[in-house]
């Protein structure tokens, strides 16, 4: 230990530690390596079909009415910039509708989608190119975290990237390799919030209650859907996409059927993580500037702070999933759709359960976790005791 101190290098405690990080860090490399090992079945048939980038020379015909409205379709020059004609100069159309073409313009980028058969070319414009806005915006986003949250923006910047990062390569190569889904999104929520936790608080009594308390608030979501599931008859077969997911389960033999839930506990986690950090973190300093307090003061000064944030952390998941059905809702308010109607409809059934199930979750999350930094944090009050040292 003396050796540590005097050459200034990391402590033999820390040294440990790192080198722990290390090997895990190796470990799930090679899981996740492992994990995306895996050949698809072709669901549709691409052959020679590929999407390249291109950019438009020239309006040949153009498709704006007098009233501003398009119509039919744009006959456009474009100089394709990559692909097999990379270089080439090819005259295609692009269609009018709102999923699929664009409005080209003179110098505009677009994504075109073509099938190449000896000298025949099909081509035609799929969508404008917003790759590089895509890019741009994330890296504003990350760089406005790193500003505003300093060392602490920066490791949440590295939360997120690793939480994106097993949500691709960890998530869906298990979800189709026919692992559980539900067990599946418990084990995803399970890392994210055991890398993001770690990151923000380090290794601490905080940390510990934070991902204890998170895990739990995001079962008990599950558990909430799950019983709502049962007395509904709302089910993951009931989803507007479902045929296409029924094609995934007679190819691969994925679960599509407890998608529904898989997903609700993802779309938990953030609002349970944010009020399990919140009240750990809050409660520490409290009791770390009074160490005097007895468990049952911890317990009573936790729930005065976490009572203020599951109302809002309840709306905020509320508001997330109407807001995502606000298109039908507004279908449903022009048809002038009977109430017994709309209230029993599946897709309404389903936002309500989502919503509700979440808010269960942030909720009973707020004593469990308040109940934990109790038991964790009473006897050892942190900085105020290494101030006395």
């Amino acid at each position: 230990m003396y050796f540590f101190k005097k050459t200034g290098l990391p402590s033999k405690k820390t040294a440990v530690r790192y080198l722990i990080i290390l090997v895990l860090i190796c470990l799930f490399g090679i899981f996740v390596v492992r994990i995306n090992d895996v050949e698809k079945t072709e669901l549709v048939v691409r052959s020679g079909q590929t999407f390249e980038k291109a950019e438009v020379i020239e309006i040949i015909q153009d498709n704006l009415q007098e009233n501003g409205t398009r119509v039919g379709e744009q006959r456009v020059k474009v100089r394709m910039l990559t692909g097999e004609k990379e270089g080439e100069e090819l005259e295609i159309t692009s269609s009018s509708g709102y999923l699929f073409g664009a409005a080209c313009e003179v110098g505009m980028q677009v994504i075109v989608m073509q099938s190449v058969s000896g000298d025949t070319v099909v081509a035609s414009v799929y969508t404008q190119d917003r790759e590089w806005v895509i890019y741009i915006f994330a890296a504003l986003y990350l760089l406005a975290l790193a500003l505003v949250g300093g060392w602490q923006g920066i490791k949440a910047c590295l939360g997120l990237v690793f939480t994106f990062f097993s949500m691709i390569f960890v998530y869906l190569p298990m979800i189709y390799r026919g692992y559980s889904t539900f067990w599946t999104a418990v084990f995803l929520c399970f890392i994210t919030t055991l890398v993001t936790m770690y990151l923000i608080g380090g290794p601490s009594r905080k940390t510990v209650a934070a991902i204890a308390g998170t895990l739990a608030g995001v079962v008990i979501a599950g558990v909430s859907a799950q019983l709502f599931s049962l007395a509904s008859g709302i089910t993951g077969y009931n989803v507007s996409d479902i045929e296409s997911l029924m094609t995934l389960w007679n190819t691969e033999g994925i679960q599509v059927g407890s998608l529904l839930f898989s997903g609700l506990l993802i779309s938990a986690l953030g609002a349970v993580m944010d009020v399990a950090m919140s009240v750990s973190s809050s409660l520490q300093e409290i009791y770390s500037q009074n160490p005097s307090m007895t468990r049952f003061e911890i317990f009573k000064s936790g729930m005065h702070v976490g009572r203020d944030m599951m109302g809002t952390d309840s709306n905020t998941l509320i508001l997330a999933f109407v807001g995502g059905s606000v298109s039908t809702l507004l279908l449903d308010y022009a048809y002038d759709l009977p109430y017994l109607q709309i209230i029993n409809s599946n897709n309404i059934g389903i936002s309500i359960m989502q919503g509700l199930a979440g808010s269960f979750g942030v909720v009973l999350c707020v004593p469990l976790t308040v109940l934990i930094c109790t038991a964790l944090y009473y006897g050892h009050p942190g900085k105020q005791a290494r101030k006395s040292e």
